[in-house]
């Protein structure tokens, strides 16, 4: 249920209405909005006629069910677009946010020269993965809290934010020590238990859609994030498994308009995973942006040819710099800056 507040409500009687609701023994999630304030209710679903009892009370305006399973990810649950803040940026704003780097930190000269050319690019963020998930336990799995030393240090010399991956709740504390942002990949997008400690992690989370799944099962698994209290959530979309064997996989651009429409989180679209193959990034770059991403995230390697990991869908330095003069003519298109 969404409790929707009058828009002269008081903060006395938003905190009396979020009282009842724990005593009717639901979890309250309330959000200020540019007019009014709503509180969605999340529990179980039996006693929603109680809820309904909601509307006598003091400065509530209406009580409306959510009837979508996902609760707080959906625009029942709000209609504006969520804008999650790291510092000074912004994803989800009216800037596109670019995220770029090697698949995984190999060495630390590997990712402070990757580093340097992000930091050129003008994008805000490095990506590199330090715990890597492979088909293969033969392949290389990732230099472990060496890889996120680098990863700070990097930062630290650049100013750029840090992104990458989870793989075990394991080291949850490990890497909210270094990272800004939290990536989920798509191999645990339904991990449900690694979702779950994620609730009260203070740091921004990305969850990348599963290779098998459907919109709203991501929606549904962000659910698990946001119910706990984390509303610092990012979608992305990153490519899906079909019976074409032309690419990697293949890149469900209509997926971008189709979140956005579902849900109020701000969406990343990675081409680079999408397509596999660095031949095709830059043109889906470009029309993951006419698409309305929020962000980007591209592969991008000192020497793709020399990768560890994911060469083959890796952008060079020289051509990553090009992709990003030739998205500016598409970013101002969309009516944004960068």
């Amino acid at each position: 249920m969404v409790i929707v507040m009058s828009a002269e409500a008081e903060q006395g009687y938003i905190d009396a209405v979020i009282a009842r609701i724990e005593e009717l023994g639901y979890t309250p999630h309330p959000i200020q909005g540019t007019e009014r304030t709503v509180i969605a209710a999340i529990g179980d679903e039996r006693g929603k006629y109680e809820l309904q009892q909601l509307e006598s009370m003091h400065a509530v305006d209406k009580v409306v069910p959510i009837l979508e399973p996902y609760k707080l990810s959906g625009r029942e649950y709000r209609s504006e677009r969520s804008v999650i803040r790291i510092g000074n940026l912004e994803i989800g704003g009216d800037r596109l946010i670019l995220m770029a780097g090697p698949c995984s930190v190999e060495s630390r000269e590997q990712i402070l020269e990757a580093a340097e050319t992000v930091k050129e690019s003008g994008a805000q963020i490095l990506r590199g993965g330090a715990f890597k998930p492979r088909t293969s336990p033969y392949s290389f799995q990732g230099l472990g809290e060496e890889g996120l030393e680098y990863l700070a240090e990097a930062r630290d010399k650049t100013g750029l934010l840090i992104i990458t991956e989870l793989l075990d709740s394991y080291d949850l504390q490990l890497v909210e020590k270094y990272t800004d942002i939290i990536q989920i990949g798509a191999r645990n997008m339904q991990n449900y238990g690694l979702l779950s400690r994620l609730r009260k992690t203070k740091k921004p989370v990305m969850i990348k859609r599963g290779m098998m799944s459907k919109v709203d099962e991501l929606l549904l698994s962000a659910e698990y994030v946001l119910s706990g209290g984390n509303y610092n959530v990012l979608l992305c979309e990153r490519g899906i498994r079909t019976f074409e064997t032309a690419t990697r996989n293949t890149f469900d651009l209509n997926a971008i308009p189709v979140i956005k429409k579902m849900s109020h989180l701000p969406i990343v679209a990675d081409p680079s995973h999408g397509t596999g193959d660095s031949e095709f990034v830059p043109p889906m770059a470009k029309a993951a942006v006419a698409a309305g991403a929020d962000a980007l995230m591209i592969e991008m390697h000192p020497n793709p040819d020399k990768a560890l990991s994911d060469g083959a869908q890796s952008l060079s330095p020289d051509t990553f710099l090009q992709l990003v003069d030739e998205l500016q003519p598409f970013i101002e298109a969309s009516g944004r800056g960068f």
